[in-house]
């Protein structure tokens, strides 16, 4: 009888929320398709594999693919570059987009606070080769950045030719072209602080720099947080595509990263299981951050994913 009951209630909700589960039928058939099923493939890291043999038909050669990277000469260098790139993005990334939010909310021209934001919007919904593209023509000997430092008497740089420059160039058109973007999540928290705690704070005397401080930041704070996690967890997950596209063999010195290395070795070298192999260690590495984060977060600070 509690079982037909229960069914029965599960029937009334299901009936009456088919338009919302029909709109998390696409995201959740894209979750399986492009997220879980491929994990299937994930055997081949511990294998010989050949195509006319199949992944179950090719010999199984345990953990020789991760041996052989981790001996590789170039394995330092790329877990550097990697994680060198993925932590200034951390850095200097991820509490932009918080002060943008918090600017943004400051406006009081409704028409002005629109503008600014679609403006900041755009650039997310830039093609990734029109975005290189732009990036280049600022860049190079003739572009706007060596125009602006002639003007002072400084002498023109190939920056792209330049090593030591790729990580700036690459982190700083990073923050540009996701800015807008990763500011929404932070605008709809703050859309959600008390106006009476606001209220109560100027009666007290506070003014906008203490209404911020005091209210607004702590009152989002568990969004920042959780973002933060989120953010951790993906250090080792770089713009693949803006990688490669930037990069030249002249630079790999401070250029080439675990996902650029896998694609020359799985897609241009044939060597599937090896890129495989490599991809692999690089997921262990990033859910490794992501744990340790999330359980640093819990710990002391009382927010967490799970």
């Amino acid at each position: 009888m509690v079982n037909q009951s229960r069914m029965a209630y599960i029937a009334r909700n299901l009936k009456r929320s088919k338009y919302l589960y029909a709109m998390m039928l696409l995201p959740f058939v894209y979750l399986i398709v492009f997220k879980y099923l491929p994990m299937y493939g994930l055997i081949i890291a511990f294998k010989d594999f050949k195509i006319y043999d199949g992944m179950l038909g090719s010999d199984w050669v345990g953990f020789k693919h991760f041996q052989k990277f981790f001996m590789d000469e170039n394995f330092v260098m790329l877990l550097k570059n990697t994680f060198l790139l993925g932590f200034y993005l951390l850095l200097f990334g991820f509490p932009i987009p918080i002060l943008f939010a918090l600017l943004i909310n400051e406006i009081r021209k409704k028409w002005f606070k629109k503008t600014v934001q679609s403006l900041s919007y755009l650039p997310h919904f830039i093609s990734m080769v029109v975005v290189v593209s732009m990036v280049v023509t600022f860049v190079k000997v003739d572009g706007l950045i060596n125009g602006i430092t002639g003007i002072f008497g400084f002498a023109p740089i190939s920056y792209l030719l330049q090593e030591e420059w790729f990580r700036t160039i690459f982190v700083t058109s990073e923050i540009w072209q996701t800015l807008g973007w990763s500011s929404i999540i932070y605008l709809a928290a703050i859309s959600g602080v008390d106006p009476e705690q606001i209220e109560a704070a100027v009666i007290d005397g506070a003014n906008r720099w203490h209404q911020v401080i005091h209210v607004t930041l702590p009152a989002i704070a568990s969004t920042i947080v959780i973002m933060f996690i989120l953010n951790i967890g993906n250090i080792l997950d770089l713009s693949f595509e803006k990688v490669l596209l930037l990069q030249n063999p002249q630079i790999y010195e401070t250029a080439d990263v675990i996902s650029t290395y896998v694609f020359r070795k799985g897609l241009e070298g044939f060597q599937y299981s090896y890129a495989t192999a490599v991809g692999f260690f690089n997921s262990i590495i990033n859910l490794c951050f992501l744990v340790a984060a999330n359980q640093l977060s819990k710990r002391f600070g009382g927010s967490s994913i799970w």
